[in-house]
């Protein structure tokens, strides 16, 4: 997975290219887990994120917790797959999809 990164001010936008899974996502939890102090508005990018997995789902789940406390957390440009997984999970019931 590619991880394009954009910093304006306090708005961190990640532009995610490939597949968040088992492999990929504690690259980005260890991106997260670094570059979030001070942070208030979080953007996830995924035009080109091909698959979502649990693992994925979990630390999307650990950035909206953290979100939740400074700022706020949105995901765009989410295909029909990944938009399903998030559908199946629940997970549109706390994520702003946009």
């Amino acid at each position: 997975m590619n991880i394009t990164k954009t910093l304006g001010g306090t708005s961190l936008t990640l532009a995610l290219e490939g597949r968040l899974d088992t492999t990929s996502s504690p690259q980005l939890e260890t991106l997260l887990a670094t570059e979030l102090d001070g942070v208030t508005s979080l953007v996830f990018d995924f035009a080109n994120l091909d698959y979502l997995s649990s693992a994925g789902l979990r630390v999307l789940l650990s950035a909206q917790k953290r979100m939740s406390r400074q700022g706020t957390m949105k995901l765009r440009n989410v295909n029909a797959t990944v938009k399903e997984v998030f559908d199946i999970t629940g997970f549109t019931e706390f994520l702003t999809i946009e």
